[in-house]
C-alpha cells in the first residue's frame, strides 16, 4: 500500500466526545472535549487536554475536581452546543440537569448514560493547552445502559470526533471479542 505523508499531526481515531464538568464561580459548567483518554487501569486515571482559554480550566484549578460526561448520539445539539459558546459569557448550568457525587464538586451531567467522577492529581502544561490528570473515585452509569452490570456501548450510542474534518459520527458495527478474535490467526511466514 502506498502512503502519504501527514506531517506531525493527531490522526488518533476515534476520539471520544465527551462533556468535561467543573464548578465555575460557583455553577456547574461543561465543555465539550475531544482530547481525553485512559493514563491507568487501577488505580484509575484520565487525562483531559483543554486549550489554556477555557472558562472550565479555572473551575478544575480552584477545586482541584472535575467529571468526565460520556453523552449519547441522542445529546449531539447540547453537547456541540457546549463545544460552541463559552461559560464565561453562556450560563451552561442550564443545559442540563447537573448530581453531584462522592466528592461535592465535580457537576456530572444525569442525561448522560456514563459519569466519572475525578479528583485532579496534576496539571501538565504544552504551549496552549492543560493536560488535567484525575484520578477517577467513582463511576456511574444509568442502570438502563448496563449490561450483566457492566456499561454497554450499543445501548450508551456514544459520540466520536474526527478530529481534522470536524465531524461526528457514531458506533458502526460488532467486530468480535478482544483477546479472542485473533487466536485462531496464523501470521504468514
Amino acid at each position: 500500500m502506498k502512503k502519504s505523508t501527514l506531517g506531525s499531526k493527531t490522526f488518533l481515531y476515534p476520539l471520544p466526545t465527551v462533556l468535561v464538568g467543573a464548578n465555575c464561580r460557583g455553577k456547574p459548567n461543561y465543555l465539550t472535549v475531544g482530547y481525553c483518554g485512559i493514563l491507568n487501569h487501577d488505580p484509575a486515571v484520565i487525562s483531559v487536554a483543554l486549550n489554556k482559554s477555557h472558562h472550565t480550566n479555572l473551575g478544575i484549578k480552584q477545586n482541584r475536581t472535575f467529571s468526565v460526561n460520556i453523552p449519547s448520539v441522542k445529546m449531539i445539539k447540547a453537547v456541540d452546543f457546549c463545544g460552541i459558546f463559552s461559560g464565561e459569557r453562556v450560563d451552561k448550568s442550564k443545559v442540563f440537569k447537573s448530581f453531584y457525587g462522592k466528592l461535592k464538586t465535580a457537576p456530572m451531567v444525569d442525561e448522560c448514560p456514563v459519569n466519572l467522577e475525578c479528583r485532579l492529581l496534576k496539571t501538565l502544561e504544552f504551549s496552549m493547552d492543560e493536560v488535567f490528570i484525575g484520578q477517577i473515585v467513582q463511576a456511574y452509569c444509568g442502570k438502563k445502559y448496563l449490561t450483566k452490570g457492566l456499561p454497554d456501548i450499543k445501548k450508551i450510542d456514544p459520540i466520536l470526533f474526527s478530529m481534522h474534518d470536524y465531524n461526528y459520527w457514531s458506533i458502526g458495527r460488532y467486530l468480535g471479542r478482544a483477546w479472542s478474535i485473533g487466536e485462531k490467526f496464523k501470521p504468514k511466514v
